[in-house]
């Protein structure tokens, strides 16, 4: 393979291929895997795929496109000739990395949020991009991609679909979160808590502070960081930023379920017109949007893992002739990667290929 790689400066992709150099932080965390599995399978043009986390991972082997790799500690040589790296790590990490990577020369992807109030960041959701008809800027060195909260890209885009069929008066929502969103410790709490109730023994609190084995909490207890509102908080500041006013801000509420993995949301909206459960059914329908008929089994936690699509079922309201009831469920990691992997896509379009002087 020719490997004309450039060593300083903008880009670094092979130049007969257009391949790309690709590395993970937090590579052995549930979102991070989800976005390996994401870029084999859309088939990202990576020549190199480096996969980092912390000294608790190292070591650790992963398949990537069918063969062993293992799990190396984030270095700042890590990064060189690095042309996309994806931050699936906590917060801190991403912190005390990305820079490294822009210095580089390499482009960064945000699944912390971490870098959401960084000047010359973008909070991106393709999804909501193109139901919007919004073009992508091609910058040469972009600042940080941030990827919008999934739950955020879910409403985003049944929102602006149906209000621009039917103008939207009002909307609420409930979301229902699954304890993967606080990663491996979120689901081991909710496992161990489980197990310990069947077997009268003392539930560990250290992420949750409260009992969520069994069920529906609207809030945490006091010592549990960060509380279950700044979750609501997220959502809705990253509706906010991705819709920019094309659709109506819901209100929304955040509670915790007792499910390991997958959105699942409870939406009543009010149009200004009485508008069929039809109607809304064919509106829905489209790119990333599969509705489900009565004669279907519903959409729930189960069906929608692994899947790119958000599976949603429409019931007429029948105490209001306007409003209508949607459920719908999505796979929050696999929404969030493939987000992820969209906007690495995009700005791969933007990088010059080749040795660049």
């Amino acid at each position: 393979m020719n490997s004309n790689i450039k060593t300083g400066g903008i880009a670094h992709a092979d130049a007969a291929g257009g391949f790309y150099r690709v590395a993970i932080v937090g590579a052995a965390s549930l979102k991070g895997k989800e976005v390996a599995e994401v870029l084999d399978q859309r088939n990202f043009p990576s020549l190199e795929l480096k996969l980092l986390d912390d000294d608790e991972s190292l070591g650790q082997l992963e398949a990537v496109k069918e063969e062993i790799t293992f799990i190396q500690s984030v270095r700042p040589e890590q990064f060189e000739k690095v042309d996309f790296t994806f931050f699936a790590s906590d917060g801190d990490s991403t912190r005390r990395n990305w820079k490294r990577v822009l210095e580089s020369g390499g482009a960064v992807v945000d699944l912390s949020y971490a870098l959401e109030d960084e000047p010359g960041a973008a909070l991106r959701a393709p999804w909501v991009e193109r139901q919007l008809g919004q073009p992508c800027t091609l910058e040469l060195q972009p600042g940080p991609a941030v990827v919008a909260h999934p739950a955020a890209v879910v409403l985003g885009l049944l929102l602006t679909r149906l209000h621009a069929t039917a103008p939207i008066k009002r909307v609420v929502v409930t979301v229902c979160e699954p304890a993967s969103e606080h990663g491996q410790k979120g689901m081991d709490e909710l496992h161990e808590q489980t197990i310990n109730l069947l077997s009268f023994q003392p539930l560990p609190k250290n992420i949750y502070d409260v009992q969520v084995a069994f069920s529906m909490v609207a809030r945490y207890g006091q010592q549990a960081a960060p509380p279950l509102s700044s979750v609501t908080e997220h959502v809705v500041k990253h509706y906010e930023k991705i819709v920019g006013g094309r659709a109506p801000v819901p209100s929304l509420l955040v509670v915790q379920a007792p499910v390991f993995h997958g959105h699942a949301f409870s939406l009543n909206i009010e149009f200004e017109e009485p508008t069929a459960a039809s109607q809304i059914s064919l509106a829905l329908a489209g790119e990333h949007v599969g509705v489900i008929g009565e004669s279907e089994e519903a959409p729930n936690n189960v069906n929608a893992a692994g899947q790119g699509d958000i599976l949603v079922s429409v019931t007429p309201d029948s105490a209001d002739l306007r409003s209508v009831w949607l459920w719908a469920t999505s796979d929050n990691f696999r929404v969030a990667a493939i987000t992820a992997v969209e906007v690495a896509e995009g700005m791969a379009a933007g990088r010059p290929r080749g040795q660049i002087q």
